[in-house]
């Protein structure tokens, strides 16, 4: 860890973060449970929370949805959030404190979607519910105040790879428009040979191994990385990005994620679509969560910033 220069606010919390063994994932849900527990109940002011159940993809379950509305409404626009935990972790309390002030910073409704997790329900089972959920709030947008053609998609890792599959499936499709797609640091790429994910084999958070872990849990064992991988799994594979929405994609410095973000940003803008990227120096993956540090606060700001940006707050 000593060889990277990580940023002096960050680098001070870095032996208090959790250590995840994807390897276990029982004990790594329920470590992720008890993080999000022990952070204690958000601030939910100014905002309603609901939960409902969307039809899901064709012979699966329901899709659950938890649906943000604020009592201050600035536009008739909406965020359709997409959890990160490298596809085999999360759930609806991952960003639900984000989602709150979302919600309430914007002033617009935020759609958040449980999808379920591989390795039990590999590709497509998991983007499929994310695109269940998204048929069901453009369809449900006079219900819930939002112009179906103001809605974004938001994610973060795993959820910025999801969210960037559901946009290219949504364009193929014919599906749901969509105004804006927020890449959070996007798990895009599985066949990990990026210098970046060849170098950081000891980083905070997310590193090489577990890179392997959540794209041979998704893709299912000996999968990742050869041919025919669909993009819709891994949009890094895309030969066609153009007719895509406006994208934001974010990198941090030292992510075992960064080269593939940078390089489907410019991809994107190759394809001739409208792109924002931002390396945030000396940071690492989801280094976002020590909220106190200056970095950080710029990485929040900016997030809220983009996302009403693309909403035409």
């Amino acid at each position: 860890m000593t060889s990277h220069a990580i940023d002096p606010e960050l680098a001070a919390v870095v032996p208090m973060l959790p250590q995840l063994d994807l390897t276990d994932l029982p004990s790594a849900r329920a470590s992720m449970t008890a993080l999000v527990a022990q952070l204690g109940a958000p601030d939910a002011t100014g905002v309603r929370v609901e939960e409902v159940s969307a039809p899901g993809p064709e012979g699966a379950p329901d899709v659950r949805l938890r649906v943000y509305r604020p009592e201050r409404v600035a536009a008739p626009a909406a965020v359709y959030d997409v959890h990160g935990g490298g596809f085999v972790l999360g759930d609806l309390e991952t960003d639900h404190a984000r989602n709150l002030e979302i919600a309430r910073e914007l002033g617009v409704v935020v759609v958040s979607v449980d999808y379920r997790l591989a390795p039990e329900t590999p590709f497509p089972g998991p983007l499929e519910d994310v695109y269940a959920g998204l048929v069901w709030t453009a369809k449900n947008a006079a219900e819930l105040g939002v112009d179906p053609e103001r809605i974004a998609v938001h994610g973060v890792s795993a959820g910025g790879g999801l969210a960037a599959g559901l946009t290219l499936l949504a364009r193929d499709r014919g599906g749901p428009s969509i105004a804006f797609q927020y890449l959070g640091v996007p798990e895009v790429d599985d066949r990990l040979t990026t210098p970046s994910m060849t170098a950081f084999t000891d980083t905070p958070i997310w590193n090489r191994a577990r890179a392997v872990v959540s794209w041979t849990s998704y893709l299912g064992a000996g999968v990742p990385g050869t041919d025919g991988v669909s993009p819709y799994a891994a949009p890094a594979r895309a030969t066609d990005l153009s007719g895509l929405p406006p994208a934001y994609v974010s990198a941090m410095h030292f992510d075992p994620l960064r080269d593939e973000g940078i390089a489907y940003a410019l991809a994107l803008l190759a394809a001739g679509v409208t792109v924002e990227l931002h390396l945030f120096p000396g940071t690492f993956h989801g280094s976002g969560l020590a909220r106190h540090a200056a970095v950080s606060q710029r990485e929040h700001a900016e997030e809220t910033t983009v996302l009403a940006r693309g909403l035409g707050l």
